[in-house]
């Protein structure tokens, strides 16, 4: 534990530490977001069909998938509550109660009966676990990013910061991996009626993985150095928006754009669009999960080069390399899709994952630096809860609405390309903080300038 006469300096963190902690973010985010993903892609796929079928297709639909949103929804709670418990307690302890909730609600989804079973009881159970879902998603990202990003060295934070940005792509991975082998090996009718159902009790497995991997590393030394300073703040939320809020709402307007985007297919709207029995494109399960999977891997890719990138180049200028790499392919990407090609549409998600990842990847880092660290749970916690439900939270539902209303993917292009303005120019009201020390004794310098506002 560092001492109040030695700052809090990652750099006397082992290696072997510091490879300890990589693994463990990643582990934890990947089991988080593949919990968090096969909901989505079951929403896509299934769940309109076996809990709210009683409302017709076309609501059906669109409850499906605002029950993938109403989590977002609850994100800012679980941010609240894990940022003040994290800002207080430590970020370690925070990373396995998170795991625990996620992993939990999961298994029990698998158990859920129909609606054919259970009546009204089944959607509103599978809404709760939802909810707890969306809980644990909001406090576990704070927390897992903090003990990457502050273990680092400073010329290494947006490296470091990218394992846990790997969660998801690699979740994504697994959750589209598990659900096309399950529609291979349970096709048709008995996917439905029980091959979906696998890879949500697989989840009872990983957490045990889960918390073997995250029990056995230490606490981040910037809280540690808090923590032997007794500093911690008493109402670190209340802090928070008495003198940072408009960092706050900027930085939610970064994510918001790389979310929205991003949940075109890990929130299942591309997945039901291909392969809907009614709709224009008809196509098989299996072969488009296995295309989403592909642009995972693609995502994973530049979300790791981007963050090795932005120690060289700056947070702000990836970020917005990334920006305009997502506006010019929003279009091409659904005109790939409507082909109906399979291997064009896997070539229109992959293109257009590339800025997904390159602003993904140094978000970790970007952040972090951004808030004080006494607050930076809350601040990195909250700011991330907001972008979310601004950005993902509905962006399935919305996209469904607007191609029943207009009859074109189009409308849905036009709706992206606007969000990833928003979230451009937010980004550059931003100051780049890159390599700014984040220990306790510069809290000062870390409370100012983090806009190109101030002074």
């Amino acid at each position: 534990m560092a001492s109040p006469s030695h700052p809090a300096d990652p750099t006397r963190t082992t290696a072997a530490e510091r490879r300890r902690v990589a693994l463990a973010t990643t582990i934890g985010t990947t089991i988080e977001w593949y919990d968090f993903f096969i909901y989505a892609s079951a929403a896509g796929l299934v769940f309109a069909q076996l809990y709210f079928r009683p409302a017709g297709d076309q609501i059906a639909l669109l409850l499906s998938f605002a029950s993938v949103g109403v989590s977002f929804l609850f994100r800012p709670l679980g941010a609240l509550l894990a940022g003040h418990l994290g800002d207080r307690i430590g970020r370690k302890a925070m990373l396995v109660v998170t795991l625990i909730l996620m992993g939990g609600a999961t298994t029990v989804i698998g158990l859920l009966p129909t609606y054919d079973q259970a009546g009204v009881i089944a959607p509103a159970s599978l809404l709760i676990l939802r909810i707890l879902q969306g809980l644990s998603a909001g406090g576990e990202w704070g927390g897992a990013v903090l003990m990457a990003v502050e273990h680092a060295p400073a010329e290494r934070r947006g490296r470091f910061g990218a394992f846990p940005q790997l969660g998801p792509p690699l979740g994504l991975l697994a959750a589209s991996g598990a659900m096309a082998l399950m529609a291979v090996i349970a096709p048709g009718p008995a996917f439905a009626a029980w091959g979906w159902r696998v890879p949500f009790l697989i989840s009872v497995v990983l957490i045990i993985v889960g918390i073997v991997v995250r029990s056995r590393v230490a606490e981040s030394p910037v809280f540690a150095e808090i923590a032997e300073r007794r500093e911690q703040t008493t109402l670190p939320v209340a802090r928070l928006f008495r003198f940072h809020a408009p960092i706050v709402i900027l930085a939610a307007l970064t994510f918001a754009g790389n979310n929205a985007a991003g949940y075109m297919t890990t929130g299942g709207y591309l997945q039901n669009y291909a392969t809907d029995p009614n709709g224009p494109l008809q196509l098989e399960r299996a072969p488009v999960l296995l295309a989403v999977s592909a642009s995972a891997v693609v995502w994973g890719l530049c979300t790791w080069i981007a963050g090795g990138l932005s120690d060289r180049i700056g947070r702000r200028t990836t970020y917005l390399i990334g920006w305009a790499c997502q506006l010019i392919t929003v279009f091409p990407m659904f005109w790939l899709v409507d082909t109906g090609n399979l291997w064009l549409l896997a070539l229109g998600l992959a293109l257009f994952t590339i800025g997904n990842g390159l602003t993904y990847g140094p978000q970790a880092a970007f952040f972090a630096e951004l808030f004080p660290a006494s607050i930076r749970f809350s601040g990195v916690a909250i700011s991330y809860a907001i972008g979310a439900i601004l950005g993902g939270a509905f962006a399935p539902t919305i996209a469904t609405a607007l191609v029943q209303q207009f009859h074109t993917t189009n409308a849905v292009g036009v709706y992206l390309a606007g969000l990833t303005i928003i979230a451009a120019a937010a980004t550059f009201l931003l100051r780049d903080r890159t390599g700014i020390p984040l220990g306790p004794e510069n809290e000062a310098g870390q409370a100012r300038g983090a806009t190109i506002l101030a002074d």
